[in-house]
């Protein structure tokens, strides 16, 4: 009999969280499978390369999808370093072919492991959020600032392009509002016809001693 995803204790939200990863790993492996194949079955040479750039686009998801999973132990981790890899892969995926340039300024700065996947996620949200709104008349640019002051992490993703003043909160929003608050944080946004600020705060954890343990997630 098969269990499914709705037959699991809703306590274990972790395991659910990783049995969703990796169905999702599992379906993009197939789905680049299928896509090089039938490049590898084309004639037509416009069509076997436009196939590969495909390819190429879902190993970008891939990579953003590894990038946003939840980590597997409790540790402290380069959140500059995380951030470089996500935004890199956002851009190739998303940016490049909007002509949309991506800048990522980040202090060196060590986060909890679970707190670097939600900044993450949050960061995601945001540039996503951009790409759909404010970029409708082409290129353009997004920041994504990331620095410490005393006991507060301060994370900023600006964007130039245009967006209405009064922006009703969607989906996306909404998602980045409940990851902040599970920071203990918030986040602030500013629209207008010069850019889009969204400013996410919320408090740094000191780093735990050196030689101290990883623990596994519960």
């Amino acid at each position: 009999m098969i269990e499914s995803a709705l037959d699991l204790p809703l306590s274990d939200d972790s395991t659910l969280l990783r049995e969703i990863n990796h169905r999702i790993n599992n379906e993009f492996a197939c789905i680049i499978g299928i896509v090089t194949q039938a490049a590898g079955r084309a004639e037509n040479e416009e069509v076997k390369a436009a196939l590969k750039r495909v390819a190429a686009v879902i190993h970008t998801l891939v990579d953003i999808n590894h990038a946003l999973q939840m980590p597997e132990y409790d540790t402290y981790v380069s959140a500059a370093e995380y951030l470089k890899k996500l935004c890199v892969s956002i851009s190739r995926s998303r940016l490049d072919h909007m002509k949309v340039k991506m800048v990522l300024v980040a202090s060196p700065l060590q986060l909890r492991s679970d707190h670097c996947w939600r900044l993450g996620m949050i960061v995601y949200e945001l540039i996503t959020n951009a790409t759909r709104h404010a970029f409708t008349n082409g290129s353009g640019e997004i920041r994504v600032e990331l620095f410490r002051i005393g006991s507060i992490v301060e994370c900023r993703v600006l964007d130039n392009g245009s967006a209405p003043a009064k922006v009703q909160p969607g989906r996306g929003l909404k998602i980045v509002s409940a990851l902040a608050k599970t920071l203990a944080g918030g986040v602030e946004h500013q629209f207008g016809a010069g850019g889009t600020r969204s400013i996410l705060t919320f408090p740094w954890c000191c780093e735990p001693h050196r030689g101290a343990h990883k623990r596994a997630l519960q």
